[in-house]
């Protein structure tokens, strides 16, 4: 008798975003932000030449600050090469014509790998592990709101696959991520830092800090702050998943300490 065999789940690339200082906001700008971020994106993707992928993904959810989502991987050459800068230019819009307040800033994180259409799987908690790491947040909180909107970090496997494919849309370039190791909890991988219209070589060397103390790299380093007590008690914490249908509410409890931001 053959040996019985189980099919692998479809490759799915995840995408998730997280407004920064969500919880200092009153009840009606969390209300307005939490309406706000998925007709962004679906600007976004669509100045990226993907609406129609978008208006095709899977596991569509808000997650309170953020929303994420899954999709075909054949729009990451698009997710990396042209999605975050269209996703900061539609925020400059949005500070453009919203009345005076606190800037929207957005952290985006992007992954790959095999998902159920449930969405519930490793590559999810990566995603999330990725959208939460220290270096994305310290970005976003020196930065001048009013200048830098956006910050993305995409996973290694991202990296790579769309990089060394020479598949990229756009005109960004390798040059323009900065690798930085994310540890978050018990995940510890490489990943890459990508600030829409910020050049790496104009940042000051002294403030970052290297992927691996052992390992020689003339690149500079995603600046790095120490875990927030929150996030220290939030450290066994289970994971957990609840899903309530297509673009429904859903909670992804990663962490119930993950800060401000």
């Amino acid at each position: 008798m053959l040996p019985s065999w189980e099919p692998l789940w479809p490759y799915r690339a995840v995408l998730a975003v997280d407004a920064r200082n969500f919880s200092a906001l009153d009840s009606k700008g969390m209300q307005q932000v939490n309406a706000d971020i998925r007709p962004l994106l679906a600007q976004a993707l669509s100045a990226s030449n993907v609406s129609a992928q978008w208006e095709r993904r899977m596991f569509g959810q808000h997650t309170g600050d953020g929303y994420v989502a899954g999709m075909d991987p054949e729009v990451l050459p698009a997710l990396v090469g042209c999605f975050p800068d269209a996703l900061r230019q539609a925020l400059a819009r949005r500070r453009a014509e919203t009345s005076p307040g606190a800037p929207l800033q957005l952290r985006v994180s992007i992954h790959v790998g095999p998902l159920p259409t449930s969405g519930l799987g490793v590559p999810m908690v990566h995603t999330h592990r990725l959208l939460d790491d220290d270096a994305l947040r310290t970005v976003l909180n020196r930065a001048n709101p009013e200048i830098t909107n956006t910050a993305v970090i995409i996973s290694q496997r991202v990296y790579e696959d769309v990089f060394e494919s020479g598949c990229v849309n756009g005109d960004v370039l390798p040059a323009q991520f900065v690798r930085h190791l994310v540890k978050v909890k018990k995940f510890q991988q490489p990943a890459w830092v990508h600030i829409p219209g910020f050049d790496w070589g104009l940042a000051d060397p002294d403030i970052f800090e290297p992927v691996d103390s052992t390992e020689h790299t003339e690149q500079p380093k995603v600046p790095s702050s120490s875990p927030s007590p929150q996030a220290a008690a939030a450290a066994s914490n289970t994971v957990n998943f609840s899903q309530y249908g297509d673009d429904g509410v859903q909670a992804y409890n990663y962490g119930a300490g993950r800060g401000q931001g």
